[in-house]
């Protein structure tokens, strides 16, 4: 029973990633490991494997652009921001969020 809660919660966790990432990149521009400390930092946990392949759709999608810069620590860091389709995309996506929050609300209660 607990494996099954756990992949469900996994299943919805990767359901609203796009709409995580896309708000904390609303409030500013970073890069993968800055994205991956502030999810977690939110209480979700979030690994490489699985926040790359979403970045690169959401690029090819239109709605991230990027810049390299470089870092004092180590290689150039890639980092991303919203285009004007992303900030568009983010407030459709939020208000369907909104949305599905309210049906949830009414069944669970």
């Amino acid at each position: 029973m607990k494996e099954n809660i756990e992949s469900i919660l996994s299943q919805m966790k990767k359901g609203v990633l796009e709409l995580l990432v896309l708000a904390l990149l609303d409030e500013k521009e970073d890069y993968p490991a800055g994205l991956i400390s502030r999810l977690s930092d939110a209480g979700l946990n979030v690994v490489e494997g699985t926040l790359y392949p979403l970045l690169t759709r959401l690029k090819n999608s239109g709605y991230l652009s990027y810049r390299w810069e470089e870092s004092a620590s180590g290689p150039p860091r890639k980092y991303f921001r919203l285009t004007d389709d992303g900030k568009k995309y983010l407030k459709e996506l939020k208000t369907s969020w909104k949305e599905f929050q309210s049906i949830i609300e009414i069944i669970l209660k």
